[in-house]
C-alpha cells in the first residue's frame, strides 16, 4: 500500500510518526513523510521518503512573539498568532501536499484539517492518529480544559471536547477554505467543519499512548488505544564523549529540559534551574535551548547537553524535569523513572495531571509559577520517595512491554485494497 503521513507542529510532534513509517515501511509499504522542512535529516535519517512542506516550525517557536505568549501560556492567544502566519503558508502547504499525496492509497494524520481535505480531494481513506485525546468522551474534560471541570459531570466533559475541536476548526476555517478553492478546487466546507464522509473515513481512531496512563474510555467507538510509538535513535548514533564520562563519574542524575518550549528571560530561567539543583544536592544534565547558559560557567555536577535521544537518556536519570509535551511524557514514563512536568500550554497540564494521578511524579508547576524552591522539593520528591520510584518502574515495565507501532501496522494490514 502506497502511505503518506502527513505531520505538522514540534520535533515531538512529529517524530512518533517517523516512528509509524519506520514501522509500515519494514511491512512492505510504500511510505512518504510530509513535514516541515527542517525536519528533513530525521526523517531520511530514518530511510523514509521526505516531502517538505514549506516552513520551518523551529524558527516559529523561537521568535519573540511566540516565546512570549509560551510564558504566559495563553492558548487561544497562541492559536490567533499561529492562524495568523497560516495565512503566508496555507496555500503553499496546499500546493505541496497535492503533489506529496498523489497516488496515495491511505493517508494518515493527526490534529488539524490539512491531511482530511486533502483525502476528501483524492477521495482516499485517511486513518486519524492523534498522540492525546481528541474523540469526545464523558469521561474526562478535553486536554485543553482544567482537570477540575470533571466535578461538572459527564455531559460537561464530553462538551468541552467539542468546544475544544471547534476552537481549532474555527482557527484555521479561513485558511480551509483559501486552499479549497485556490488550490484544491473543492466546494466549502460547513461551518462547523466537515462531516465524516463513509469513504473518507471508514478506519478505526488511533491513539498513540499507553492503556496503562489512559484507559479506553466506555463511549469511545470504533477507536483503539495501540500504546506509544517510539522512535529509537539510529544504529549509528553514538553519545558524546563528554556525557559517558559525566555518568560515569558519580550517581545517577536529574534530567531538566524544556524542548521546544522558550523563553523571553532564557538567563534568569537557567539561573532559577542552577539554584535549584545546588539546593538539592543532586547532579544533573541541562539540555540546550538555554540562551545565556556556557558549560564553562557550569558547576562540576551540572552538564549542557545538546540533542540526545530520550529513549537512551531517560533510562539513565534519577528523574526527569520537561514541559510535558506528549512525546517526552511518553518517553519518561517508558523510562521507568519520576517525571514532574513544567507546563507552558496546549495538552501539557493535562500530561502533568496525568503523572501525578498516576503517583508517578509530583503535582505539575505551571511555569508562571516555577520557582527555584518549588523545583529542588520537585525533585527531592522524585529522588527520595521509595513508592515513587517504584511505581515508576512498574509502569515503566508495563510500557516498554507493549508495542504501539506493531498493533498500527497490524491495524493497517487488516483493512484490505480501498
Amino acid at each position: 500500500m502506497k502511505i503518506a503521513i502527513v505531520a505538522m507542529g514540534s520535533r515531538g510532534d512529529v517524530q512518533p510518526y517517523v516512528a509509524l513509517g519506520v514501522g509500515l515501511k519494514a511491512a512492505g509499504h510504500s511510505v512518504k513523510l510530509v513535514t516541515h522542512e527542517n525536519f528533513e535529516p530525521l526523517v531520511t535519517s530514518h530511510g523514509l521518503t521526505f516531502c517538505p512542506m514549506p516552513g520551518n516550525v523551529q524558527e516559529v517557536v523561537e521568535s519573540p512573539e511566540i516565546r512570549a505568549l509560551l510564558e504566559k501560556g495563553d492558548f487561544l492567544a497562541i492559536n490567533a498568532h499561529t492562524s495568523k502566519l497560516m495565512k503566508t503558508v496555507s496555500i503553499e502547504w496546499a500546493k505541496a501536499g497535492l503533489v506529496a499525496c498523489e497516488g496515495a492509497d491511505l493517508l494518515i494524520g493527526g490534529v488539524g484539517d490539512l491531511t482530511r481535505t486533502l483525502a476528501e480531494k483524492f477521495q482516499i481513506p485517511m486513518l486519524e492518529a492523534y498522540l492525546f485525546p481528541y474523540t469526545p468522551t464523558k469521561a474526562f474534560p478535553a486536554v485543553l480544559f482544567p482537570v477540575g471541570l470533571s466535578k461538572l459531570g459527564g455531559i460537561v466533559n464530553w462538551l468541552s471536547h467539542q468546544l475544544m475541536r471547534q476552537i481549532m476548526w474555527q482557527s484555521s476555517r479561513s485558511h480551509n477554505q483559501r486552499m479549497r478553492s485556490k488550490v484544491l478546487n473543492l466546494p466549502a466546507a460547513p461551518f462547523f467543519g466537515p462531516k465524516n464522509d463513509p469513504k473518507i473515513t471508514p478506519l478505526p481512531t488511533l491513539y498513540g499512548f499507553s492503556p496503562s496512563v489512559i484507559q479506553k474510555p466506555r463511549d469511545w467507538k470504533n477507536t483503539e488505544v495501540t500504546g506509544n510509538w517510539f522512535l529509537d535513535a539510529t544504529p549509528d548514533w553514538t553519545p558524546p564523549e563528554d556525557l559517558v564520562e559525566f555518568l560515569a563519574k558519580g550517581p545517577a542524575p536529574v534530567y531538566i529540559g524544556f524542548g521546544s518550549m522558550g523563553s523571553r528571560n532564557p538567563e534568569e530561567t537557567a539561573d532559577l534551574v542552577l539554584k535549584a539543583i545546588a539546593k538539592t544536592g543532586q547532579r544533573a544534565i541541562l539540555q540546550s535551548g538555554w540562551g545565556g547558559l556556557a558549560a564553562e560557567n557550569l558547576p562540576e555536577n551540572v552538564l549542557l547537553v545538546k540533542s540526545v535521544p530520550h529513549a537512551w537518556l531517560f533510562p539513565k536519570m534519577a528523574a526527569v524535569v520537561h514541559h510535558g509535551g506528549a512525546g517526552t511524557t511518553a518517553a519518561g514514563l517508558r523510562a521507568g523513572v519520576p517525571s514532574v512536568v513544567i507546563p507552558f500550554f496546549g495538552d501539557q497540564p493535562f500530561w502533568g495531571n496525568r503523572i501525578m494521578k498516576l503517583g508517578v511524579g509530583p503535582a505539575p508547576i505551571p511555569r508562571k509559577q516555577l520557582t527555584a524552591d518549588r523545583l529542588a522539593q520537585a525533585i527531592q520528591t522524585m529522588v527520595g520517595d521509595p513508592e515513587m520510584r517504584r511505581r515508576s518502574a512498574e509502569l515503566g515495565a508495563k510500557i516498554q512491554a507493549e508495542d504501539g507501532v506493531a498493533r498500527v501496522v497490524e491495524t493497517i494490514g487488516q483493512l484490505g485494497d480501498y
